[in-house]
C-alpha cells in the first residue's frame, strides 16, 4: 500500500515527523484578519489537514499535489501588508496551483517555518519523483482510507459498495460480490491492503489494451523484442530504429527481470509503456525547445495576457501583484500595466474609472523583475497603458531602470542601425517597453531626437468602444477624441523595439509603417480586419506585431476565441489568465509545446513577405497538404465525479473539437455511456477533414450528459495537432483550472493520413 512507501521517506526526516506531531500557526488573509489554526500532515504524507482551536469547528485540508510552490518570507501582498508586525523568517505562504488563492501563514517561531518550508518542497521533491505505478499505489491508498469509514485498516463488503461509488462505478451487487470474494484471500470477510489492491486490479483490468496486446502477441503470454517491433513499427508508426526503440521500451517499462532477460515485455510492461510520457498523445519531441528561436519577434505568437493586475472581473475585481507572478509561471511573455497618477507621486496600476482596488506600479515592476525569467528565458514585454502625468512618468521610468537594471532593454542591441526586429534568442533576458515614442529608432540611432524633457504625441482614444457584432444598435456611437499626450522623455526612451501607435489602413501601414511599431486592436476591430481583407492582415503580421484584446463589453473577465486572431497572424493576442474556459484551454494547448517558452514560431506560409495565405482559402496556399484526422475514442479511466451527491455517477460522453481555419472548424460527439465514470467503454470513430494541419489545435472535451440541462464539464485536453503522436494513446486529462486530474484519462487510437 502507498502508506508504506511515504512511511519509508519520512523515517529520519526530523521535519516530516514534526509535521505530523502538528503546528499551531496564524492564518492571515488582511491586516485585519489573523486567525490561529492547527496544521497537521496526515499519516499518508500527502494531505495537509487544518482547523480552528474552536471545538466543533469544521477542518479543511490540501493536497500536497496540488501545492506549486512554498515562497519563504514576505512574498505576497498579504504577508507584505503585516510585515512589521512578524518578522519575515517566521513567514511563508502556499502557492496553488490553477487559480485557487494562495494560504498565507505565519508559525510561531523561525524554526518551526523553516520546519514547515522544508517539509512541504521535501513532499513535493517526492512526488515529482514518484513513478506512475507509485502515484497510482498513491491514489489506490487515498480511496482505501476514504472508504475504510472506521478506520480498522479492513474493508468489510459495504464499505467497498459505498467506495465504489465514490469512484464512479455503477456495477451490480452480484458482480461487485463475486470481485469482493476473489480478492478475499484470507476469506475474512473483509479486504486488507494487499487484498484491496488486488480487488483494485480485478475492477481496472483493461480489456481493452489486453485485446491490442493479445493480437500482436504470439503466444498470448508476452510480446517478444520482434512482436513490440511490429506494434511500434504498424500502430504507432515509429519511424526512427525500431529494434532499438523496442529494446529501449522493453528496459525503461518492463518490471520482470526474467522478461527483459528474454528481452521480452509482459502486459504489466504494455500497460505502464501506454500510461507513460511515450505513450502519451502529446509527442515528446515536441515537448522540450525545439523551434528555430532566432527569427525576428513578429515571426511567432507571443503568449500575451489582457488586464494582468485584475484576479477577478474589470469592474469591481481585486488588483493584485499576484496576477502577474501568476501569468509569468504560466509562461506569458506579454504582461499589461494601466498606470494612472497615484497619491504621494507614485503611480498606481488598476482599471480606470472602475471600483477595482489598486496596486502601486513599482510594486509590479518588482515583481516582473523577479518572476520574469523563473520558466523561461526568452523576452518579457511589458504593455504599457500610460494615462500618468509627465512627473509621474519620470517616476515611471526610475522605477524601471533601477529595480529592472540590465534586465530592461534600453538601446538596440550592439548599436546596430535599426533595420528588423530582433529574435527571441537575441532578446533572452530582456524586457522590453511596449508603450507610446516621442519619434522614431532612426532619429535615436542618429542622435537627432530632441533634448527636451517631454514630447507630445497624438493620441487616439476610442471613448466607446463599437461591438462589430451589435452594428444595429443605433445608440453605440464610435467618438474618437483627437488629442496631444504628453510624454516624459526619460519614459519615452526606455521604449525600444515596441512603439504603441494607432493603425489607419493596411495600406497607409505598408507604405509608412516602421517594424518597430505596433498597432492594438480590440476583438471586434481585429475581426473586421479579418474579414474584409484576411490576407492583408496575414501580410501586415509577417512584417511586425500586433496586439488584440478582449472588447470593453467584457465586465467579466470572459475570453473571445484566440484561434481566429492567430488565423490572421497576430502575435500578442492577450487573454484573461484569471478566466478559465476554452479561450485559455487553447492557449495553453498551443504554448504547451516549445518548453512551453512562450514562444511558438508561426507556419513558413505567414512569415513570408512574398506569399500571400489567406485564411479563408487555404486551399488556394502553394504548399496545400489537407490531411484526415481519424480518431477513435476507445475508453475512459477513472473519470472523475462533477456532482458531489454520493448516488451520483457520471454519463460521459467525449466531444473532439477542432480549432483552426474557418474550413477546419468542427465538433463530433460520441455516444455517452449510462452510469459509469470508472471504464467506460465508446469504441466511437470520428473523422475530421483539416486544410490547414499547422494551425489546428485539438481539443478533447468529457462532459456528463444531461438530458434535461446542459451538461456539465468533466475534463478536457488541448494540443497542437503538429504535435500528436499517432497510435494507440492516452490522454490526461486537466481540469477546468487546467491542472491535471490524476489519474484520470482517454485512451484512444489516432490516425493522420492525406487527404485523396
Amino acid at each position: 500500500m502507498a502508506s508504506t512507501g511515504s512511511g519509508l521517506r519520512i523515517q529520519g526526516d526530523e521535519n516530516l515527523q514534526s509535521m505530523l506531531v502538528g503546528t499551531v500557526m496564524r492564518k492571515i488573509k488582511s491586516r485585519t484578519w489573523k486567525k490561529q489554526r492547527y496544521f497537521k500532515l496526515q499519516d499518508d504524507c500527502m494531505t495537509i489537514w487544518y482547523k480552528s482551536k474552536k471545538a466543533g469547528k469544521a477542518h479543511s485540508t490540501f493536497s500536497v499535489s496540488d501545492v506549486e510552490v512554498v515562497r519563504e518570507g514576505h512574498q505576497s501582498e498579504v504577508l507584505l501588508s503585516i510585515a512589521d508586525e512578524f518578522p519575515a523568517n517566521r513567514c511563508f505562504t502556499v502557492v496553488f496551483r490553477g487559480r485557487r488563492g494562495n494560504l498565507d501563514l505565519v508559525a510561531e517561531s523561525a524554526e518551526e517555518a523553516q520546519s514547515w518550508i522544508k517539509g512541504i518542497r521535501k513532499l513535493i521533491e517526492n512526488l515529482e519523483n514518484m513513478g506512475e505505478r507509485e502515484k497510482l499505489d498513491q491514489w489506490i491508498g487515498d480511496w482505501f482510507k476514504k472508504a475504510d469509514k472506521n478506520n480498522d485498516g479492513r474493508m468489510n463488503f459495504k464499505e467497498v459498495r459505498d467506495l465504489l461509488r465514490m469512484m464512479n462505478v455503477d456495477m451490480n451487487e452480484h458482480h461487485a460480490h463475486r470481485l469482493f470474494t476473489m480478492a478475499d484471500k484470507s476469506q475474512t470477510g473483509a479486504l486488507e491492503g494487499d487484498e484491496f489492491v488486488l480487488f483494485y486490479k480485478m475492477l481496472t483490468q483493461r480489456e481493452d489494451i489486453l485485446k491490442i496486446f493479445q493480437e500482436y502477441s504470439s503466444d498470448g503470454q508476452k510480446l517478444s523484442q520482434s512482436d513490440l517491433e511490429d506494434f511500434l513499427r504498424e500502430e504507432q508508426l515509429e519511424g526512427r530504429d525500431i529494434q532499438h526503440r523496442a529494446q529501449e521500451l522493453i528496459d525503461r517499462y518492463e518490471p520482470s527481470d526474467t522478461a527483459k532477460l528474454l528481452k521480452a515485455m509482459t502486459f504489466d510492461g504494455f500497460l505502464m509503456y501506454l500510461g507513460s510520457a511515450e505513450g502519451c498523445i502529446f509527442s515528446p519531441q515536441c515537448r522540450g525547445i525545439f523551434q528555430d528561436m532566432s527569427q525576428p519577434l513578429c515571426h511567432y505568437f507571443i503568449s500575451s495576457s489582457h488586464n494582468t493586475y485584475l484576479m477577478e472581473d474589470q469592474l469591481r475585481g481585486q488588483s493584485s501583484v499576484e496576477g502577474y507572478i501568476r501569468a509569468l509561471n504560466r509562461g506569458c511573455r506579454c504582461v499589461e500595466v494601466d498606470c494612472w497618477d497615484g497619491a504621494s507621486g507614485e503611480p498606481i496600476v488598476y482599471h480606470g474609472h472602475t471600483f477595482t482596488s489598486k496596486i502601486l506600479f513599482k510594486d509590479v515592476v518588482n515583481a516582473v523583475g523577479k518572476y520574469a525569467f523563473k520558466v523561461s528565458e526568452y523576452p518579457v514585454i511589458l504593455s504599457i497603458e500610460n494615462h500618468c502625468s509627465v512627473d509621474q512618468q519620470r517616476v515611471m521610468a526610475q522605477h524601471l531602470k533601477h529595480v529592472l537594471g540590465d534586465k530592461l532593454l534600453k538601446c538596440m542591441l550592439d548599436g546596430r542601425a535599426p533595420v528588423g526586429l530582433p529574435s527571441p534568442e537575441e532578446l533572452k533576458g530582456k524586457i522590453l517597453l511596449k508603450a507610446k515614442k516621442i519619434g522614431g529608432l532612426e532619429e535615436s540611432f542618429n542622435g537627432t531626437v530632441e533634448e527636451s524633457l517631454t514630447g507630445e504625441v497624438s493620441e487616439e482614444d476610442e471613448v466607446a468602444e463599437i461591438d462589430e457584432d451589435n452594428l444595429h444598435r443605433e445608440s453605440i456611437r464610435r467618438i474618437i477624441k483627437k488629442s496631444k499626450q504628453h510624454l516624459s522623455k526619460e519614459l519615452s526612451d526606455c521604449v525600444v523595439y515596441c512603439k504603441s501607435v494607432a493603425f489607419r489602413s493596411f495600406k497607409h501601414a505598408r507604405i509608412h509603417s516602421k517594424f518597430y511599431e505596433v498597432a492594438s486592436f480590440t476583438e471586434s476591430k481585429a475581426r473586421k480586419h479579418l474579414r474584409e481583407a484576411g490576407a492583408e492582415f496575414v501580410h501586415h503580421n509577417s512584417r511586425r506585431l500586433t496586439r488584440v484584446y478582449p472588447t470593453g463589453f467584457r465586465t467579466d473577465s470572459s475570453n473571445f476565441n484566440p484561434q481566429e486572431m492567430w488565423n490572421a497572424g497576430c502575435q500578442i493576442v492577450a487573454l484573461n489568465f484569471q478566466t478559465a474556459g476554452e479561450g485559455m484551454d487553447l492557449n495553453d494547448g498551443l504554448f504547451s509545446q516549445n518548453g512551453r517558452c512562450g514562444y511558438v514560431l508561426k507556419p513558413g506560409f505567414m512569415r513570408d513577405n512574398d506569399k500571400r495565405f489567406d485564411p479563408d482559402l487555404p486551399q488556394k496556399r502553394d504548399d496545400y497538404r489537407p490531411i484526415v484526422l481519424t480518431i477513435q475514442v476507445i475508453s475512459g479511466q477513472q473519470l472523475p465525479k462533477v456532482n458531489i451527491k454520493e448516488d451520483s455517477i457520471v454519463d460521459p460522453l467525449v466531444r473532439v473539437e477542432i480549432h483552426g481555419v474557418l474550413m477546419d472548424q468542427a465538433k463530433q460527439e460520441t455516444r455517452y455511456i449510462e452510469n459509469n465514470g470508472f471504464n467506460p467503454l465508446w469504441n466511437d470513430t470520428l473523422r475530421f477533414t483539416v486544410h490547414t494541419p499547422e494551425l489546428a489545435l485539438v481539443r478533447f472535451v468529457v462532459e456528463d450528459f444531461d438530458k434535461t440541462s446542459k451538461n456539465d464539464f468533466v475534463g478536457q485536453f488541448t494540443l497542437p495537432l503538429s504535435c500528436m503522436q499517432q497510435g494507440y494513446r492516452h490522454i490526461h486529462l486537466l481540469s477546468r483550472d487546467g491542472t491535471r486530474i490524476s489519474p484520470s484519462s482517454l485512451f484512444v487510437h489516432v490516425r493522420i493520413t492525406d487527404l485523396e
